[in-house]
């Protein structure tokens, strides 16, 4: 059995050392598997379960000269066994073995990653509940909309985060699949009992319907998967990036002691890590394309895919989980400025309240029509002043006087009024 909660680093499970070692265990669940069935003696088995082992130098010397990968690895396995070495891999095609392994691989790496989630789901939540009341400034199109929390902001920054949750636990069992049925899926060789047992002691579930490979739409959906949450990750770096922009500088990455934003430039304070997040889950996005192109392959299996895979699969593996432990310590460490976005909302005298001027006079009797028009003759005035000032153009509007009294004027630029009902969206989050 694989120990997939004490691997020490994501890199490891992606080694051709590792790699190999999943390829034995692959092996002797087979033969363990043979023994218990009735078909290979146990004792044989036993053997091979204290002789076999490989050398990787030995494998590649091997493979260099058969021009084979799996035939290099049990001739080296063999040189250990000696004679019980002609019971293992008895039945089996390559890849019997090599998508076996390389499902092994792909849910360790799996777990990795949702623990990586969890700590994600975790700094978010907190950040959120620490900035419930924070107000600032919604956007849209990049412009001025109305008043929200920055809470609120990262509350949906959560919800898409649980999803992704749920989606990798789908993918756990889509992908957490083993195939020992031969050359082209037919059991011709290999008793299916055979494969039922291997894959329980490899904790797999057998392929329901293989030919000589593992169908790769499970794979491509596990590819697919990792580029939505790097995209996720992606929207967050951006809007990180945004928001410390200079002229807004509402959250900035933390900049540590001795760190340099430029070098010619001493004052400048990069986002460096949010633009490389949104580098890398390009990078991600590319797999997941080469992913859906290995799904058709010729008849029952060629290798146009293997070559793909040996790149992607690493690659993305070890990206998304180094992106999640990246956006993970960025959002821990973020620094949240709440007096930049209050001086941010009032810009122009308050404009972002112009609905709620908009519904007040509405709700007075004037057309929609009509108080459409004085709201947005006052808010454009003061948009294209230095020195505008919405709020005072409006109290001192005649037709907006003749309709409100001061203190319903007052009314329309309480920020709270706009927050009354977000209270909701935090108890479904559990913030």
């Amino acid at each position: 059995m694989i120990e997939r909660y004490t691997l020490p680093e994501m890199g490891e499970i992606w080694t051709d050392d590792f790699k190999l070692k999943t390829w034995l265990q692959v092996e002797i669940a087979v033969c363990q598997a043979q023994a218990e069935l009735g078909y290979i003696p146990t004792e044989a088995v036993e053997e091979i379960k204290a002789k076999a082992k490989f050398d990787l130098k030995r494998v590649l010397e091997i493979e260099a000269e058969v021009r084979h990968d799996v035939i290099a690895f049990l001739t080296n396995v063999n040189e250990y066994v000696g004679d019980a070495g002609r019971y293992i891999h008895l039945g089996l095609t390559s890849s019997d073995v090599l998508d076996t392994a390389l499902a092994l691989q792909m849910v360790a790496s799996l777990d990795l990653i949702q623990h990586q989630v969890e700590e994600l789901v975790q700094a978010i939540r907190y950040q959120a509940g620490q900035h419930r009341n924070t107000v600032m400034v919604g956007r849209s199109h990049g412009i001025h909309a109305e008043p929200m929390t920055f809470g609120f902001k990262l509350a949906g920054w959560l919800a898409e985060v649980l999803r992704h949750r749920d989606r990798l636990c789908h993918l756990q069992s889509q992908i957490a699949v083993g195939k020992i049925s031969g050359a082209v899926g037919t059991y011709a060789n290999i008793d299916p009992k055979v494969e039922e047992l291997a894959c329980q002691y490899l904790e797999l579930q057998p392929d329901c319907a293989s030919t000589q490979v593992i169908s790769r739409d499970r794979h491509a959906e596990y590819l697919q998967t990792f580029a939505l949450l790097a995209a996720s990750i992606e929207r967050f770096a951006v809007e990180i990036r945004n928001l410390q922009r200079t002229d807004v500088l509402e959250v900035e990455e933390y900049f540590a002691k001795g760190q340099k934003g430029s070098s010619a430039m001493p004052h400048k304070r990069n986002p460096i890590r949010s633009e490389r997040l949104t580098g890398l889950a390009r990078i991600i996005r590319g797999h997941a394309i080469a992913a859906l192109e290995n799904v058709a392959l010729w008849h029952e299996r060629d290798i146009s895919h293997s070559s793909v895979e040996r790149v992607i699969l690493p690659d993305a593996c070890i990206l998304l989980h180094f992106m999640l432990h990246e956006i993970t310590n960025l959002v821990k460490n973020l620094l949240v400025y709440p007096e930049n976005m209050k001086r941010n909302m009032n810009v122009y005298g308050g404009v972002i309240f112009s609905q709620r001027v908009l519904l007040a006079l509405v709700a007075k009797g004037l057309q929609r029509e009509e108080a459409y028009k004085i709201v947005q003759e006052s808010a454009h005035q003061a948009w294209n002043n230095p020195d505008g000032d919405f709020r005072n153009l409006i109290s001192q509007h005649p037709q907006v006087t003749q309709s409100l009294s001061p203190e319903e004027i007052n009314a329309c630029f309480d920020p709270h009024q706009h927050l009354r009902h977000l209270d909701r969206v935090y108890q479904r989050l559990s913030i």
